[in-house]
């Protein structure tokens, strides 16, 4: 893991005076990490669990703007404050750095200001693949794209492909996707219906056909 994490590309002498800054917390299941509006008073990397991020409309509607897991970094912002609102969607660790010791040891080790540099794209990538997924035009892409992004996902950390792992709930993949909780569950049935995929539960996926399923995400079919 350590190469998605915070520590990737820096040196011993860097991790471990990261290491004389950073505490440990534990959140538990639909635990509060931090809200938007807070005093953005740490930066958190996740080591164990996943996480939802989102946004409350002035109209109380709730946006998500993505999920988290084990590596990635949770917490940059250009101001004093966070922009958005994080829940844990299953128990989980996170190591925090106090923004103002970190601001200190930026001053004096390059290295740390390029990793920020780079976790900064990969949250713009993120919200770029978001980005996309609202821009399709039939649930069934938006969903099947999804859940192909999710298992690469779990690629990249060094776990399984497959089953597909879903710590999030029907209600939150609708936030995030832009559908309806009912849109989201009809499409899974379609999708099982004609055995492209297949659900083990609630909360895991197994691909049967995955050249159909990635013609739908490319909107071939």
């Amino acid at each position: 893991m350590r190469e998605r994490n915070f520590c990737a590309a820096l040196e011993p002498q860097g991790i471990a005076e990261l290491t004389r800054i950073l505490t440990e917390a534990q959140v538990p299941a639909h635990g509060t990490l931090f809200r938007e509006g807070e005093p953005a008073e740490y930066v958190m990397n996740i080591t164990r669990g996943a996480v939802k991020l989102y946004k409350l409309l002035a109209d109380g509607r709730r946006q998500i703007l993505g999920f988290r897991f084990a590596g990635d970094f949770i917490g940059l912002t250009a101001g004093a404050d966070y922009a958005y609102s994080v829940e844990a969607l299953t128990e989980t660790r996170v190591c925090r750095f106090a923004r103002r010791k970190l601001d200190m040891l930026r001053e004096r080790m390059g290295r740390i200001d390029k990793r920020l540099l780079e976790l900064s794209i990969d949250e713009l990538t993120a919200t770029q693949e978001q980005l996309v997924l609202l821009g399709r035009k039939h649930a069934e892409e938006k969903l099947v794209s999804f859940l192909l992004l999710l298992g690469q996902g779990q690629v990249r950390r060094g776990e399984p492909g497959e089953p597909i792992a879903l710590p999030m709930n029907r209600s939150d993949i609708a936030d995030y996707l832009g559908l309806t909780i009912e849109t989201v569950s009809r499409t899974f049935t379609a999708l099982r219906k004609r055995r492209l995929i297949a659900l083990d539960d609630t909360t895991h996926v197994r691909v049967l056909d995955r050249a159909t399923l990635e013609d739908m995400a490319a909107g071939l079919t």
